[in-house]
């Protein structure tokens, strides 16, 4: 692998002109892809084998131009106090209200509340359902000027007017903070190079890099149905490793200039040995985002494949057009130990008096290895408190602020319908092999309305054929309480004894009843996902490090550190503890996807850190240094990297903090939170503890088990074959060869 990748760093370095123009071609092609793609809507959502999505595809059969995926708008009404909306004047104005909405040419349907008696006991709250023939994400702009103005007017004649529902759904946006996340990596890359030019090359690779990933998204977004927050998790993904990637190579040839190489030879290997621990990081990243097909929900399928994409092109961009870039740069980037003569540099630093800091931080963790162990575990395992009491969900009108108008509305309806009302439970009869449907479809009405916690059951509305019927029922709970997943449990269950009398299927769907069976699916897939991508991952770090310990405390620290970020999310986004200054309006449940989606992103991003830093270990063990020796070195050269990587691997996902979608801000959070405690708690504080304690048994490795494991050399032992001992006087012969280029 070494050797072989070598190869690839000298052939970059010399074709310079023709690696660069490549992966300009390719930005190009992406570019004008994505610029003559078509619009992408929103994607579609749909969760293969569970009982709502078998529901829902029944009613797609046999009620054919229903539009059941198309936007919907509850428009909601309150008379002025003391007043009624039956009351002459605020009943001509709701009537003209829902003429207006009936003139857009995307509306399929409009409901008059006095016909439809969508009235509240008081009389006070009534609201009338929008439908369109489109989804949210691809409502014309006019049709949704049209439902504001109408909202509008309406508030003009002195009702209180909120709009409900997916019809106002608006693409979300990141805010300046991503923005702030690249400055702030930027001056990090800037301190620790003490260059301009080398802290400008990670951060020019890395954005080619997603511009090349994300605009071949946005070109295939509407072939492959893909959606906004694809694009959006590949963007933070393909940024943070993207800028880490070609970090640790950068950092490695000014290390091999140092020692007195060619720029040729130094940039092949940095490709051979830090490229190497690129490619192995890489493809635990991967391994983790395409893992999530395992969950088999399409939408987090195609956000796992589209991010593993990005990562597979920063890690090709690291290897190929970091050196080619380096070819150019020639003496502008300095050997390790200097800096440009922009930031106060132009001679070789004086040596320190003391070592560096990772030097004495390692040698005080092999000194109190137990202290240091003990505290990391125990500081993890209060912060994963919180993770107790975790509650799932998917969010709604009730998450979004107060100061919109979809929860007023949401509120509204609360007020006026009861909290179940922004929640209804359809229920699909299928009385298809039933001799008697309509008995079926009564028995089935009266079943559920002496179930526990049903305020009410509409008549059933029945297809063309008679069939198939539906029936709306509206809980007493709220759409995300126990009580209204206990309900959905319960008719399914009575189901199960109706179908055995009378041979009519009952199913129960809805967006309340898919967020439940969601939620369930996601739990249920937990264990095998783990399962499968710390597996795959494991065997590939034993290939990595020979040794079987040191991947197996890799898992565990990663269990650790995933775990006090969930507990972190739940502290914040679901107590509200510092919610204020993350931006988070209003708490609630934290997203169903989460905790699989935190274990597969951050597993990939943990093992980053433990491949660059302990090979760096493993490299001086092989070399010959005793076991804690090897410690000490691998975090004298290798520390104050893999710091800066971590923060700005943190800075860019604080980024997106400060985004208007909840779902990509409680992401944001947690793979930055999650980074935090990773790398500073577990790979800086407990990994070398644990390997201190462990000795020379920490390389262990079975006979029969070295013998049968490929030989990757990862720390680059086949190198010394190409070691041409040159002098650094080659560089004189290199900038003339670079003067002519």
């Amino acid at each position: 692998m070494a050797t072989f990748l070598y190869k690839i760093g000298r052939f970059a370095f010399r074709r310079r002109h023709f690696v660069a123009l490549i992966w300009v071609a390719l930005l190009t092609l992406a570019g004008v892809g994505a610029a003559s793609a078509p619009t992408a809507g929103s994607s579609s959502f749909s969760i293969p084998g569970t009982e709502a999505q078998k529901a829902f595809d029944l009613l797609e059969s046999r009620y054919p131009g229903m539009s059941a995926d198309g936007a919907t708008a509850r428009v909601v009404f309150r008379a002025p106090s003391g007043e009624k909306m039956s009351a002459a004047a605020n009943k001509a104005a709701v009537k003209k209200t829902v003429k207006a909405l009936g003139d857009g040419s995307e509306v399929t349907s409009v409901t008059d509340p006095f016909k439809t008696h969508s009235l509240s006991k008081d009389g006070a709250i009534a609201y009338t359902q929008v439908r369109y023939d489109v989804s949210g994400m691809e409502l014309k702009d006019a049709s949704k000027d049209a439902l504001n103005e109408a909202a509008k007017e309406a508030r003009d004649t002195g009702l209180t007017v909120e709009v409900g529902g997916d019809a106002l759904q608006a693409a979300p946006e990141t805010g300046s903070t991503e923005v702030i996340g690249i400055a702030v990596a930027a001056v990090v890359l800037v301190i620790t190079f003490g260059s301009l030019i080398a802290a400008g090359l990670p951060l020019l690779t890395a954005l080619i890099g997603v511009g090349i990933g994300v605009s071949t998204i946005a070109a295939l977004a509407k072939a492959l149905d893909l959606g906004s927050t694809t694009s959006t998790l590949a963007m933070m993904i393909g940024l943070a490793v993207g800028i880490d990637y070609a970090l640790f190579i950068v950092s490695r040839y000014r290390a091999e200039l140092a020692e007195g190489r060619e720029r040729e030879e130094a940039a092949g290997r940095a490709v051979g040995t830090a490229g190497s621990a690129v490619v192995f990081a890489g493809l635990t990243v991967v391994i983790a985002l395409v893992g999530l097909a395992v969950v088999n929900i399409p939408m987090l399928t195609k956000m796992g494949v589209a991010a593993a994409g990005t990562v597979a092109i920063a890690v090709l961009i690291a290897l190929t057009m970091i050196p080619a870039l380096l070819g150019y740069t020639g003496r502008m980037v300095q050997p390790a130990g200097q800096k440009s003569k922009l930031l106060g540099g132009g001679r070789a630093a004086k040596k320190p008096a003391r070592p560096n800091m990772g030097t004495r931080w390692a040698s005080f963790v092999v000194r109190r290895p137990v202290a240091v162990l003990l505290l990391g575990v125990v500081g993890l395992g209060a912060a994963a408190v919180p993770a107790t009491s975790l509650e799932l969900g998917l969010p709604d009108d009730g998450s979004q602020p107060t100061s919109t108008t979809q929860r007023r509305a949401y509120d509204l309806l609360s007020d006026g319908f009861g909290p179940g009302f922004n929640g209804p439970l359809m229920v699909v009869v299928d009385a298809k092999s039933s001799n008697d449907p309509k008995a079926a479809v009564t028995k089935v009405t009266d079943t559920v309305k002496d179930l526990k916690n049903v305020v009410s059951v509409t008549p059933a509305t029945y297809n063309k054929a008679g069939d198939t019927a539906m029936i709306t029922v509206v809980p007493d709970s709220k759409p995300s309480s126990v009580k209204t997943e206990d309900l959905v449990h319960a008719i399914r269950d009575a189901g199960g004894e109706i179908k055995a009398g009378t041979d009519a299927e009952v199913l129960v769907t809805g967006t309340t009843a898919m967020n439940i069976d969601f939620s369930q699916k996601l739990n249920d897939a937990l264990v095998p996902y783990l399962a499968l991508v710390v597996g795959l991952a494991f065997l590939l770090l034993i290939v990595v490090f020979r040794s079987v310990l040191v991947p197996l405390k890799a898992a565990l620290g990663f269990l650790l550190s995933v775990m006090a970020a969930l507990g972190a999310v739940v502290a914040v986004f679901q107590w509200g503890w510092l919610a204020g200054l993350m931006g988070v309006e209003e708490t609630g449940p934290i997203m169903s996807m989460m905790p699989i989606f935190m274990v597969g992103v951050v597993f990939g991003l943990a093992m980053d850190y433990e491949v660059f830093l302990v090979t760096r270990m493993r490299e001086a063990y092989v070399h010959g240094e005793k076991p804690a020796q090897a410690i000490v070195t691998g975090f004298k050269h290798g520390a104050r990297v893999v710091t800066a990587a971590a923060v700005i691997m943190i800075a860019v996902f604080s980024g997106f903090i400060g985004s208007s979608e909840s779902m990509i801000k409680m992401i944001g959070f947690g793979l930055a939170i999650a980074v935090f405690f990773d790398a500073f708690v577990v790979r800086m504080a407990i990994v070398p503890a644990v390997l201190a304690l462990l000795g020379k048994r920490a390389w262990w490795l079975p006979k029969w088990l070295d013998r049968a494991l490929p030989n990757v050399d990862v720390e680059g032992e086949g190198l010394r074959a190409h070691d041409t001992d040159r002098p650094k006087d080659g560089d004189a012969d290199e900038d003339r060869k670079l003067a002519r280029v």
